[in-house]
């Protein structure tokens, strides 16, 4: 999900509460122009592994071509979800998805 809105109105914190609801593990990440593809596939790729959602914090920050990778990246996870399948293929390597709950990205 991607919510909008001006900075310090609880976007972050409509999230997590949403989580905490839900029951699900969640995690904020402040995202910077210093993160790199590498670094955010880690998290996507432990998200899936676990079911966990996370609010990506300041996703504007983050340089296009890593975003580019990202976004890739997450597709790769959400049609194997979309499919029901057990596991993606992620980086070149089969990775465990989570199935209950399954994960979740905010921007």
């Amino acid at each position: 999900g991607a919510l909008s809105g001006p900075a310090g109105t609880g976007k972050t914190e409509t999230t997590k509460d949403l989580g905490h609801a839900c029951g699900v593990m969640f995690y904020v990440f402040n995202c910077s122009d210093q993160m790199d593809s590498r670094g955010m596939g880690f998290i996507l790729k432990g998200l899936a592994m676990v079911g966990a959602w996370a609010c990506l914090d300041e996703f504007n920050r983050v340089d296009m071509a890593v975003l580019s990778v990202a976004f890739s990246q997450l597709k790769s996870i959400l049609d194997a979800l979309r499919l029901g399948k057990d596991k993606c293929v992620f980086d070149g390597h089969e990775v465990p998805l989570a199935r209950e709950p399954e994960c979740g990205a905010f921007i």
